[in-house]
């Protein structure tokens, strides 16, 4: 009985791995999303600034939030909304890694409104993983304190572009398509609590990073937060099992990728076509996604620093990045069996219902 129990494990997890899932999206949208993303990295290679492009890049990331149902209005605004909590949290990171001793309270407070905001709004994947990723990298990219400014405007240019962009795809979808309802907003139970576990331990991941002294520590939270975003323990082990397969072979095509020593140019054509790969399969098959995210991140990080990029030195950051993958993975993980687990959530739950009491 065990056998024939393990067999059909092993064929269902196969036939996740190998299964792609139909699209629930429009199939113009990677390409718009792609191109409006990828639109300041040519900007600033064509201006020889390719970092301010990158940063650009990384604000234009919210029209990936644009919503696909809902009034004209309501579409924007929470768009809108993504916008400026983007370049706020990449603005208090950058302030932030000034005063390293507040890193971790401050991006858990980050990290909280968050994952606060998309789940009460039923915001759908990718939710608020950007823009937490943003403060994540911002927490820890070395942007001189004189260039905070021209770093967060960037990051705002490139919010602004994605709503303009964001708002003529959507007046084309209006006028394409039936307007389907926004869900009723109400509070919803352990949303509270299931927040603070999520924020506990993606802090948990970074600050293990951060003491076991990784080059790219905020890796460990952005993994760990993808993982958690899970709705079941089993979505939770197939996405880590899809994220660590497909960051292993991305890995192979982020050092083929930095062997090269890319150009400017060679670096905007690159994220575009990677773009549009990402888009294209992320609600078709994770894994095979993963294998454009990981050398994707790897150039926005590396060639956004405005610190040169040896080539000699990409087994070094793979290495880094694989370990950093791994370690978030497993704390997303343990977070995910606190979740699903009555007696290990119970106090969070005390905690939400104290928070109830006090201030409805």
């Amino acid at each position: 009985m065990s056998y024939d129990r393990a067999r059909q494990l092993l064929q269902d997890e196969l036939r996740h791995l190998t299964t792609i899932n139909q699209s629930r999206r429009p199939w113009h949208m990677p390409i718009v999303a792609a191109l409006t993303i990828s639109f300041p990295v040519f900007v600033g290679a064509y201006f020889g600034a390719l970092p301010s492009g990158i940063k650009a890049s990384l604000g234009a990331m919210v029209i990936l939030n644009t919503p696909l149902v809902g009034k004209l209005g309501d579409r924007i605004v929470t768009l809108m909304a993504w916008g400026f909590a983007m370049a706020f949290c990449f603005a208090l990171g950058l302030i932030t890694q000034q005063l390293p001793f507040l890193r971790l309270p401050v991006f858990a407070m980050l990290a909280f409104g968050v994952v606060m905001f998309g789940r009460y709004y039923q915001q759908a994947p990718p939710a608020g993983l950007f823009i937490l990723m943003a403060a994540a990298i911002a927490l820890f990219i070395p942007v001189p304190l004189e260039h905070l400014f021209v770093a967060t405007g960037m990051v705002m240019l490139g919010s602004g572009f994605a709503i303009a962009m964001a708002l003529l795809y959507s007046l084309f979808l209006v006028a394409t398509r039936p307007i389907s309802p926004k869900p009723e907003l109400s509070y919803r139970p352990d949303t509270i609590s299931e927040s603070l576990i999520i924020t506990l331990f993606v802090i948990v991941a970074l600050s293990l990073a951060i003491a076991l002294k990784m080059s790219n520590p905020y890796w460990a939270a952005v993994s760990c937060f993808i993982i958690l975003q899970g709705i079941h323990l089993r979505s939770m082990w197939i996405k880590q099992f899809h994220r660590l397969l497909g960051t292993m072979i991305g890995m192979l095509l982020a050092g083929w990728l930095l062997s090269l020593g890319l150009g400017i140019w060679g670096v905007a054509v690159a994220i575009l076509a990677m773009m549009i790969c990402i888009e294209s399969m992320i609600d078709r098959h994770y894994a095979i996604a993963v294998i454009f995210i990981t050398p994707l991140t790897i150039l926005i990080a590396e060639y956004g620093s405005g610190l040169p990029v040896i080539a000699a030195h990409s087994q070094a950051i793979i290495n880094a990045r694989l370990i950093d993958t791994a370690l978030g993975c497993v704390v997303g993980l343990a977070g995910g069996w606190v979740i699903h687990s009555s007696k290990l959530q119970a106090p969070f739950q005390k905690i939400e219902a104290y928070l109830l009491a006090k201030f409805s």
